[in-house]
């Protein structure tokens, strides 16, 4: 999706979603403008589940060009679906919408998770081994919103995916709106982990204020090739990533995906490509939340 050919002297930015208090969007966000030398101001609009008309009003902003852009996280991934014009073929093959902008008097939903989860997963891969196994096996645990934008990305990225749920009714639901993705229980013990180079967790177990939980058993012993990405940032170092480095393993969480994914999302509405390093700058003191 192509940005916006005439732009505004000030950019409206924003973010739908519930609950959204600690957001860290609006500091990655004016961090963005301000590498950019944009003037503009980024907002948040949290939205009750349930409330579609408050949905409609904002949305209806957008069209009347008082905001240029808005993201979107939970519940509204695809609670907007409905009330767009059109989506990309990014976001209707992931199901999911986390940017929205006007395009040509439409009301366009885009979807820069997938893209900004694989352009950081291998910026970290590239960092920690010399080359990847031509045959690239990856498990995807949970079969959540999150794991949607994953597993599409890592399907298009010539991986092959297995996903593990607790509810393999879930997994299995997921994985037949894709094609060649197997779904089992999230029961690692029955794993073949000597053919795997990859595990990414989306779910949320390691999240604060729960740091003390992992969707790994404890005591499981993982090859020594693998590598963890827990999309949970919050710790910075979650119980998963400490795990796996304390048995000599590369892991990492999903700060830099949240940083990949606003700044593409922040490109689609303004044209301009912020810097990275000053995004991260941006929320390196800060307390970490969800999106």
């Amino acid at each position: 999706m192509q940005p916006a050919n005439l732009q505004p002297a000030t950019f409206q930015l924003g973010l739908i979603g519930h609950p959204l208090s600690h957001s860290l969007s609006p500091k990655l966000h004016t961090a963005a403008l301000q590498a950019c030398g944009l003037q503009g101001d980024y907002s948040l609009f949290p939205i009750h589940p349930d409330d579609k008309q408050a949905l409609k009003d904002l949305l209806a902003r957008i069209r009347s060009g008082e905001i240029h852009g808005l993201n979107v996280t939970i519940p509204h991934k695809q609670n907007v679906i409905p009330l767009l014009d059109d989506l990309t073929p990014t976001a209707k093959a992931i199901g999911a919408v986390n940017t929205i902008c006007l395009r040509e008097s439409k009301l366009i939903g885009d979807n820069t998770d997938a893209t900004g989860f694989l352009i950081d997963l291998n910026h970290f891969l590239a960092n920690n081994q010399s080359e990847i196994a031509d045959r690239k096996s990856v498990i995807v645990l949970g079969a959540g919103g999150s794991a949607r934008a994953i597993v599409y990305a890592l399907l298009n990225n010539g991986w092959n995916v297995t996903l593990a749920a607790r509810r393999i009714e879930q997994a299995q639901e997921l994985a037949a709106q894709f094609e060649n993705v197997n779904a089992l229980e999230l029961n690692l013990q029955t794993f073949q982990l000597s053919n795997l180079q990859l595990i990414v967790n989306t779910t949320p177990l390691g999240m604060t204020p729960n740091i003390d939980q992992s969707p790994l058993p404890e005591n499981l012993s993982l090859p020594s090739n693998v590598f963890i990405y827990d999309l949970v940032y919050n710790p910075r170092k979650t119980k998963l990533v400490r795990n796996a480095r304390a048995q000599g393993l590369q892991a990492a969480t999903g700060l830099g995906m949240l940083i990949e994914q606003a700044a593409l999302a922040f490109e689609l509405w303004t044209g301009h490509n912020p810097s990275r390093e000053l995004m991260r700058a941006s929320i390196e003191q800060s307390p970490i939340s969800n999106l």
